[in-house]
């Protein structure tokens, strides 16, 4: 079987719900066929999120992780081919921090590319009726005050 780690971000900017939590548990709770789910929530505040990733996927060792994100103003599912290693907020995070330009790993590469097969997924996802998009400018990875 399959282990997948999935994740969403608590509630961010003044809003009750983060509806990158909500999928991430309704998918744990009733997995695909074949799937071994765990979900995680991950915090948006800087710096906390990428070590809370850390320690599920150290605690799970899953096979494949798989984050979401909320981002407002899209409409539909967007699936995103790259992690910018930048954070650069446009609000403060729940902690009221407010980088802006600053590399979430400091050192590290200016991006990182999904490993997954993301045209398959947006191909998918279409075949099965949910609007979907491929992006390739991406969210930063790590970052928490736009989730």
């Amino acid at each position: 079987m399959t282990r997948v780690l999935i994740t969403g971000f608590a509630p961010f900017g003044g809003e009750r719900v983060n509806p990158s939590w909500q999928a991430a548990s309704l998918v744990a709770a009733e997995p695909p066929a074949g799937l071994d789910v765990t979900a995680a929530e991950l915090p948006c505040v800087f710096g906390e999120s990428l070590d809370v990733l850390r320690d599920a996927v150290r605690a799970h060792t899953p096979d494949l992780v798989l984050c979401l994100g909320q981002a407002g103003g899209r409409p539909g599912v967007t699936v995103e081919r790259l992690g910018i290693n930048l954070d650069d907020a446009r609000i403060p995070d729940n902690a009221g921090r407010q980088p802006i330009d600053e590399p979430v790993v400091p050192g590290g590469p200016a991006a990182y590319f999904s490993t997954l097969p993301v045209k398959a997924c947006v191909a998918a996802m279409r075949e099965a009726g949910q609007l979907t998009r491929l992006y390739l400018e991406l969210k930063r990875f790590g970052r928490a005050g736009r989730h």
